[in-house]
């Protein structure tokens, strides 16, 4: 059986996405990067310099983009810490993976810098001269532009495979599953960079969703906030799976109830579409659990939320 083929975890966030990633992570060939790396689908991430150095290229554009990645590779990512699991990103790589990958990054995507003379603060109203912690000068950066789209996806795509791939071979597997909930709106990107990953995408109860949401810390506390947050997400996502072709690409769509209800079979169907072999996985799906949500809305606000979600919860596969 040939080596499984990256696997990207997709969902709309309280779904089952870690549970699953979990399980993927725990078989013998697939290793799982421990915390959600944000690098690839976040604002000011790889999917918006790709666009910001070809499409809508102009020196302003793609100086703010990696003005931005900057920030993100070497601010944002290193010193905040996942609030479950306690790693940065780069630790839940590997240091030397990731900083191999940032430094690379920069001699491939900067033509030149230079800078920018910065006036004093006063000038125009004196002769007086910059204060002390005034800064002279501003840093520029000419990025490349990219003509030929794949040539930047190409260096894009190698920097993650140092980092996603190196990790993985530290582990002493060949392949690596990597889980941001919103990988679910960011598809076609992660298909361009990967063009023969898997993508599962595990489903839920919309109304569950709903109310697995209002009781997290970085969601909206209220059934309102929840759903102003989720319904354009599902609809953002049931519009594009309209009109997505997926012919020849690996798509895989589960519910969790699914899961839960015959977790072996389940489990090995789950797998087999992977290309890998069954494995017993310490992780599991379970009815009981996915049930606590089940009374948290009284008759009127499980209404009220049916009712907002209108044709969202049929689309997802639910009655």
């Amino acid at each position: 059986m040939s080596p499984p083929s990256p696997v990207f975890v997709a969902g709309t966030g309280r779904s089952g996405t870690s549970q699953i990633a979990d399980v993927l992570g725990e078989h013998p060939l697939i290793h799982r990067i421990p915390i959600e790396t944000r690098f690839l689908v976040d604002p000011g991430g790889l999917r918006d310099l790709a666009d910001a150095l070809t499409s809508r290229y102009d020196p302003f554009v793609g100086d703010d983009a990696l003005r931005r990645l900057s920030e993100m590779l070497t601010v944002r990512l290193v010193g905040n810490r996942d609030r479950d699991r306690g790693h940065t990103v780069p630790t839940a790589i590997g240091e030397r993976h990731y900083w191999d990958a940032v430094g690379r990054l920069w001699t491939e995507l900067v033509a030149c810098t230079f800078d920018e003379s910065v006036p004093a603060a006063g000038a125009g109203h004196g002769d007086w001269p910059a204060g002390p912690f005034e800064p002279r000068t501003h840093r520029r950066v000419i990025p490349r532009h990219f003509s030929d789209r794949r040539e930047l996806v190409g260096i894009l795509r190698r920097a993650v495979d140092t980092m996603f791939g190196g990790a993985a071979a530290d582990a002493g597997k060949p392949a690596w599953c990597e889980k941001t909930p919103f990988n679910l709106l960011c598809m076609d990107f992660l298909w361009e960079l990967f063009p023969e990953a898997a993508i599962v995408h595990i489903k839920r109860h919309p109304v569950a969703v709903v109310a697995s949401h209002v009781d997290q810390p970085w969601a909206p506390p209220t059934v309102d906030g929840a759903l102003a947050w989720l319904k354009p997400v599902y609809d953002r996502w049931l519009a594009w799976k309209a009109t997505a072709d997926l012919t020849g690409r690996r798509y895989l769509e589960v519910r969790a109830e699914d899961l839960a209800a015959d977790w072996p079979e389940q489990r090995r169907a789950l797998f087999e579409r992977l290309g890998v072999d069954d494995f017993a996985t310490t992780s599991t799906f379970r009815s009981h659990r996915l049930a606590r949500r089940h009374g948290q809305f009284d008759r009127r606000t499980r209404a009220f939320v049916e009712r907002t979600l209108g044709d969202v919860i049929p689309a997802m596969g639910y009655a």
